[in-house]
């Protein structure tokens, strides 16, 4: 709502995601929000930006996949950013350490940026 775009879930219909999934392919609409259904069989090549706000489920091969189907070679050699979202002292924090490691031996660049350290 506070984003006012689409929100795909696990409730939403298979015809609706494939509509809402071809509106963002084709620039119909530019920010599309997507659960964990996201980790399924998606095919975003122009995103340009994905932020996963939580990332304390599914696996770290699972990341990779989605984080593989972002990098994906862009047209007009743009590039991709994934942004994970990570409250300090939390369960959350703890995967974000072993994801970072694993992300890293995968060839990924990581960088870990604290909040307090981003502009105001």
């Amino acid at each position: 709502a506070a984003l006012d775009a689409p929100v795909i879930k696990g409730e939403t219909t298979v015809k609706e995601r494939q509509r809402l999934f071809e509106a963002f392919r084709s620039g119909e609409i530019g920010l599309l929000v997507v659960s964990k259904v996201a980790n399924f069989s998606i095919d975003l090549p122009s995103a340009e930006v994905a932020i996963q706000v939580s990332g304390s489920f599914g696996s770290r091969q699972e990341e990779a996949q989605r984080l593989g189907r972002l990098l994906r070679p862009k047209s007009e050699g743009k590039t991709a950013h994934f942004y994970t979202i990570v409250s300090r002292d939390t369960v959350d924090a703890e995967f974000a350490q072993n994801r970072q490691r694993f992300l890293a031996e995968q060839g990924y660049a990581y960088r870990i940026v604290d909040a307090e350290d981003l502009p105001a």
